[in-house]
């Protein structure tokens, strides 16, 4: 039998509060502030988030990881606030663009941190999907449920993120010959 337990092994019982934060508040603040536009915006969407975990610790069901069902909370928590407080996430722009080419040649490494920086710095509606699709996993039609928009809009976000960090980052493309 698979032992579904995180490994720090917190029980999501209402008296263990304090421990629960302390122990999953800062891998859930960088999960936050990939959604958000600063670092205020993010400490809301946590504090927001967790007040969500605390008042659902009893639906919880032990059927996967703990901090993955944190994790949940907290990216859903921050598209609400984006349905909330904008007014307009996606750049209006009728014309579908092209497909990428399909070979990329980065020519300098990068850091973490300042792929996050740049990550930080594109506009929300391509953040938004850009999160959701590369680092969180979802699919285009997953996103174009939550966000209340049309798949191939998330998929021009992504294409549009894709490019955008290509020339904040100064990626040369080659196409197939």
């Amino acid at each position: 039998m698979q032992d579904n337990k995180d490994k720090h092994s917190i029980s999501p019982a209402a008296d263990n509060w304090e421990e629960i934060y302390k122990t999953y508040s800062r891998k859930m603040y960088a999960v936050c502030l990939r959604y958000a536009r600063n670092h205020e915006e993010a400490e809301d969407i946590l504090h927001d988030g967790f007040i969500k975990v605390f008042a659902c610790l009893s639906e919880y069901k032990n059927l996967g990881s703990f901090e993955g069902w944190i994790r949940r909370i907290m990216v859903h928590t921050a598209i609400n606030a984006y349905r909330k407080y904008s007014s307009r996430w996606f750049p209006i722009d009728d014309k579908e663009q092209t497909t990428e080419s399909d070979t990329v040649c980065i020519e300098d490494n990068i850091a973490h941190d300042e792929l996050i920086k740049l990550i930080n710095t594109m506009p929300d509606g391509y953040r938004l999907v850009f999160n959701m699709y590369v680092i969180e996993g979802y699919k285009h039609n997953e996103i174009a449920e939550a966000l209340g928009i049309t798949e191939s809009t998330s998929k021009t976000q992504l294409m549009k993120a894709r490019n955008y960090l290509k020339n904040k980052i100064g990626v040369k493309t080659y196409e197939k010959v």
